[in-house]
């Protein structure tokens, strides 16, 4: 197939650069402790300097690969599917969910919703970004808030974030990996005397797990 013909197909999302996709237990937020399928699709401009997965940003690096062999990898090990990236709302999600949905699958997603937002959810996690802040759509459809906090300062953004969810959202804190030492003392203070604030830890990595 030529080159140009495999990028109309991943303008469509027909097909999508994946990075990686791997069967574990989900380790943040509300899900943590379940065993998830994750799909990990490259491309974001979104540049987190702290982001763990850099990796994921430049999406030339990563396969066009098919919406269908994507999805029959899914298939084999879970009913329940995290797409994640990256930023994947760089691209359109609807095809991929709507055929994982086809298979009796449960669809989760872990976004910064700075992009419009595709793709038919069970469970949006909403993890908003300074530089690239969400769409007012992204702040509707978040059944989960998480932000990551690297110093004081992300307590103000968390909170200005939380005004714009709605109230059944869930709201958690969680520490930047690499401060942790540093941040966990704060945000367990922090939600302590802001008890709707519930504090998310990056779990599979102390369980040394993808």
């Amino acid at each position: 197939m030529k080159k140009e013909d495999i990028q109309a197909l991943v303008n469509t999302g027909q097909y999508l650069p994946l990075m990686e996709e791997f069967y574990t237990i989900q380790g943040e937020g509300f899900h943590k402790g379940t065993a998830a399928y994750f799909i990990r699709v490259g491309g974001c401009d979104v540049g987190c300097h702290w982001c763990d997965v850099k990796e994921s940003w430049d999406a030339e690096k990563h396969p066009p690969t098919s919406i269908g062999q994507i999805v029959a990898n899914a298939e084999k090990y879970s009913d329940t599917i995290v797409i994640t990236g990256g930023e994947p709302l760089t691209w359109d999600m609807s095809p991929l969910t709507e055929n994982l949905k086809a298979k009796g699958l449960k669809t989760h997603i872990e976004t910064s919703g700075a992009y419009a937002v595709t793709g038919v959810w069970d469970w949006f996690c909403l993890s908003p970004k300074k530089l690239k802040l969400p769409t007012p759509e992204a702040y509707k459809q978040a059944d989960e808030l998480k932000i990551i906090v690297y110093n004081k300062n992300d307590l103000i953004f968390a909170e200005q974030q939380a005004e714009k969810v709605n109230s059944d959202c869930i709201l958690y804190l969680q520490p930047e990996w690499s401060k942790r030492d540093k941040v966990v003392p704060l945000i367990v203070d922090y939600v302590m005397k802001n008890p709707k604030w519930k504090v998310s830890l990056q779990t599979h990595k102390y369980l040394n797990i993808p």
